[in-house]
């Protein structure tokens, strides 16, 4: 505040920035420019912001690269807060044993990321292994996996509100109802049930396996894609006045029927469970049910990281130990990245970073990859060689798979990935049958509604190029909406199987498949007047 006060420091504005000549450091300031000057800056690194001040040596880097960065360090997985096993937040994705990472700037310092990191140290070679690894992708070493690289918790919340009505009925959780007697909706005798626990187990118990007496999943609880989460039951009567002498929060059983939370989730991952139950109210809903759910995941391929100098890739293959090389000292690395991922890309700070990490676990301490500052190359080159290592960081290996070594030098050491949330499970998707619109009774659009893969006009054109016209047909009749309709040849118009309304005979009807859509436009264009008219043609 002294300094602020006596004018040693001043804020200025970004309008005030415009008409001012700041220098950056104190180098600066004793050039030939010197008189030009008005203000310097406190530090260099005042310049970027959190997010651009995380990343280690990013005046070595081509500026894009660091605003890509920028956005993928908030994609990250990490810690997010020091109460996030008490939150219940709509997705959160948790890292499992983050560390800290090696290479460290003093923005990190300041805003304490070394208590909630976001990443994890990684033994990354150079070098290029068996073709898996073109186009950015990474080849992971199984071992690594296995010992918790990449694995992460996802937490999603499911939650549903008991609400009350005008005529003082409202919703309630209900127990599970009484089993049903022996052979009605039993599955007994068909083989095994759907939780592969032999036959025997009515679809009736399944149904309600994890619900308790309360009406809600029990904490703790295997969930499958489909299981119910709340037994919610809605009044039938919820306008119409209750009978006088009846209480509304006393109705029998049979006046509700059930509107149940059901838990939705990948299909074919049965690794996820209730974690937590919260019970809440507002002033507007009897009672508020949020339901925390926990899966864990652990890499796989298809799985999208980066580094923290906007190099992002998925993982192309996972490789057993046993067959990725290794050095004399016995370190195999735990991610092997294509190095074509480095020229155009001129991300020299990744580069430095490894070498200052080798430098900093050979030497017991932390490098420094602060902006415009930071351990130089030639520091850094000198640690490795007074540790019996090669001054360019590279490194001796030997072929997992022949026991020969490689023919060259691998540049090899830890760098600081980061797992993104952008994971395979939750993208994945493909159809063979499935629902269709009621409208124009085409497949419905979008992963969550399990819908097709659209055909669109581009691709139809290609088809036509290619004189495909059978797979043109399959695909934008038979697969989509194609529709047998009865068209009169004398007046176009479309008619009843056994009789045309215009023309008043059947003697003219022909049969015909068309999309559905078609058939719907013409019928929405005669509700305005508009009348198509279909010529047909012997063919």
């Amino acid at each position: 505040n002294d300094f602020v006060r006596e004018g040693i420091i001043e804020y200025l504005d970004v309008n005030e920035e415009n008409s001012a000549e700041i220098a950056v450091s104190e180098a600066d300031l004793a050039g030939p420019r010197k008189a030009e000057y008005t203000h310097m800056e406190i530090d260099p690194l005042t310049i970027l912001g959190v997010c651009a001040g995380l990343i280690p040596y990013p005046h070595h880097n081509q500026s894009p690269r660091n605003t890509y960065q920028c956005a993928m360090g908030k994609q990250a997985m990490g810690y997010v807060a020091q109460n996030q096993a008490s939150r219940i937040d709509t997705i959160l994705y948790v890292l499992i044993y983050p560390h800290m990472p090696m290479v460290k700037t003093r923005t990190i310092d300041l805003v304490g990321f070394k208590s909630l990191p976001a990443g994890h140290n990684a033994t990354v070679a150079v070098m290029s292994y068996s073709g898996y690894d073109i186009e950015d992708a990474l080849i992971m070493n199984r071992a690594s996996l296995d010992r918790g690289f990449g694995r992460c918790i996802v937490l999603k919340k499911f939650s549903i509100a008991l609400k009350k009505f005008p005529n003082s009925t409202s919703e309630r959780a209900m127990p599970p109802p009484a089993p049903m007697a022996p052979g009605r909706g039993d599955v007994r005798g068909r083989g095994r049930g759907r939780d592969g626990r032999g036959a025997g187990r009515s679809a009736h118990t399944y149904k309600f396996k994890s619900i308790e007496e309360d009406g809600i999943c029990a904490v703790g609880e295997r969930l499958q894609n489909g299981d119910m989460l709340v037994h919610k039951c809605t009044p039938t009567n919820t306008r119409e006045d209750i009978p006088a002498g009846q209480d509304p929060d006393d109705l029998p059983d049979s006046s509700y029927h059930p509107t149940p939370l059901i838990y939705k989730g990948p299909n074919g991952h049965n690794d996820t469970y209730v974690d937590r139950v919260m019970l809440s109210g507002n002033k507007n809903d009897r009672h508020l049910i949020k339901i925390r759910v926990r899966s864990t995941r652990r890499p796989e391929l298809g799985d999208k990281f980066s580094s923290r100098h906007g190099q992002k890739g998925v993982v192309g293959r996972i490789v057993p130990q046993e067959d990725l090389p290794f050095s004399d000292w016995g370190i195999c690395p735990d991610v092997i990245m294509n190095p074509h991922g480095f020229p155009s890309r001129m991300t020299v700070g990744k580069m430095i970073e490894l070498l200052a990490g080798k430098a900093g676990v050979l030497e017991g301490h932390l490098g420094d990859g602060t902006a415009f500052a930071g351990d130089s190359v030639a520091s850094c080159s000198q640690k490795l060689i007074k540790h019996g290592f090669s001054y360019l960081g590279k490194d001796y290996l030997t072929s997992g798979i022949t026991g020969e070594p490689l023919v060259s030098y691998i540049f090899m050491g830890p760098i600081y990935y980061q797992k993104l949330k952008h994971m395979v499970m939750d993208k994945m998707h493909a159809r063979a049958r499935g629902p269709r619109q009621v409208l124009t009774r085409q497949p419905t659009e979008g992963r969550s509604r399990e819908g097709g893969l659209r055909l669109g006009e581009m691709e139809r054109d290609c088809l036509i190029g290619y004189g495909a016209s059978m797979l043109l047909n399959e695909r934008l009749m038979t697969s989509s909406d194609g529709f047998k309709v009865y068209v009169c040849s004398q007046c176009g118009l479309i008619g009843h199987p056994a009789w045309c309304q215009h023309c008043r005979t059947k003697d003219h009807l022909r049969s015909l498949e068309i999309p559905y859509a078609c058939k719907l436009l013409f019928q929405e264009l005669q509700s305005m007047n508009i009348v198509p008219r279909l010529q047909l043609e012997e063919v």
